[in-house]
């Protein structure tokens, strides 16, 4: 068995892996999907490309459905036409955040455009004749190896580090997914062959400003310059949805996923962002 990396242009992960097999694919480009896919010939494929800024796809929703949508419907031609097990990672957000924590089979209701494209995908997987998977998950967090990007975790320690006062919402609610927790979800989606709709995220309904909390006293920092507000306290271009995360028992019971909690999580973030 061969693990097999891909992103559009070049391998970000060289230095932390020289002998990771990586192929460059930018999945919006019909033909190298074609290409690269017949070329390696992978018995499964794990789908993680997309544009998750919320307020950006609000605001380029050309583009956000050319990522999110139209890319996915050349993977699904391309995993049809070889054979290949698709595993597409989808969201939360395509949920209404009316109610929650949600089971697989809950009914969708989008709220912004981000979660429009982010079902939009997972229709057009359905509809797919290939064998497919779809992993839906929640607020990610991790390590963010030198991709410009950052997490809840991240944010809130190092703006605490540099003493900076920050609001965080208290009116919204999720599961939050270490970022190794939902890699083990799409591996053990990849290993068992699995089919239809699995929820991987934890299973600790916290809001922003909880998890915060408990940022700050793990790496002993002011929990004084943490300040509690609701989602009405910004303007955004995009809604969110204010009460989301996951119910996981499916995920446990037919592929034996067991997340970390987020006190482990920090934990494990804590570990390898140690200097």
């Amino acid at each position: 068995m061969e693990l097999i990396a891909s992103s559009r242009g070049t391998n970000k992960l060289a230095g932390l892996y020289p002998n990771l097999h990586f192929v460059p694919l930018d999945v919006t480009d019909r033909r190298q999907v074609q290409q690269v896919l017949r070329a390696e010939q992978p018995t499964h494929l794990i789908h993680t490309a997309a544009m998750t800024n919320v307020d950006e796809c609000e605001l380029n929703q050309e583009s956000c459905w050319l990522q999110n949508v139209t890319a996915v419907e050349y993977l699904v031609e391309a995993c049809e036409q070889l054979s290949i097990h698709l595993t597409h990672v989808s969201t939360d957000f395509i949920f209404s955040g009316e109610h929650g924590p949600l089971t697989e089979d809950a009914t969708p209701g989008p709220v912004n455009f981000y979660g429009e494209s982010k079902l939009a995908a997972e229709k057009a997987v359905q509809a797919s004749s290939a064998r497919w998977a779809i992993v839906r998950t929640v607020l990610v967090y991790g390590t963010a190896h030198d991709y410009g990007r950052t997490n809840i975790v991240l944010w809130v320690r190092d703006s605490l580090r540099a003493g900076k006062q920050i609001k965080v919402v208290d009116d919204q609610f999720r599961t939050p997914t270490l970022a190794e927790d939902l890699a083990q979800g799409c591996w053990l989606v990849a290993k068992h062959d699995a089919a239809g709709v699995y929820h991987i995220s934890s299973s600790e309904l916290l809001t922003p400003y909880q998890m915060a909390l408990q940022v700050a006293d793990y790496f002993q920092l002011d929990q004084a310059l943490i300040v509690r507000v609701d989602a009405n306290t910004f303007t955004q271009p995009a809604k969110r949805p204010a009460r989301t995360g996951f119910i996981i028992s499916k995920a446990q019971r037919d592929l034996g996923y067991e997340p970390h909690t987020f006190q482990q999580g920090i934990a494990v973030l804590a570990q390898q962002t140690a200097s």
